[in-house]
């Protein structure tokens, strides 16, 4: 399944915002797609991000990662650099965008 979600970066820390994720730990990796993830992008349009995820269960995703300590600490670091943070508890399966349109 496809799953395109927003979050929004604090407009002082974009910068340090890209610097952590040319630094995303291995072991946070491999979580993620031990968790089903076969891909994840993250665009930015000034303090807007949007993410495009693959994978094979997004409500099981987020379980498997929610209390992982290696996401736990990730996300630490995120919130000091964001908004609008990603979702990891159950409520955050719902918090895909929806489709609008495809091209068929």
């Amino acid at each position: 399944m496809r799953v395109a979600l927003h979050t929004e970066v604090r407009a002082d820390r974009v910068a340090a915002y890209e610097a952590a994720h040319r630094e995303v730990p291995a072991a946070l990796t491999a979580a993620v797609r031990a968790a089903g993830a076969t891909s994840w992008t993250i665009w930015r349009s000034g303090t807007h991000l949007f993410h495009l995820l693959e994978c094979e269960d997004y409500a099981r995703l987020l379980a498997e990662l929610e209390r992982l300590p290696v996401n736990v600490a990730w996300q630490a670091r995120m919130a000091d650099l964001l908004d609008v943070a990603h979702d990891y508890s159950r409520d955050g399966a719902g918090a895909g965008l929806p489709v609008v349109w495809e091209l068929p």
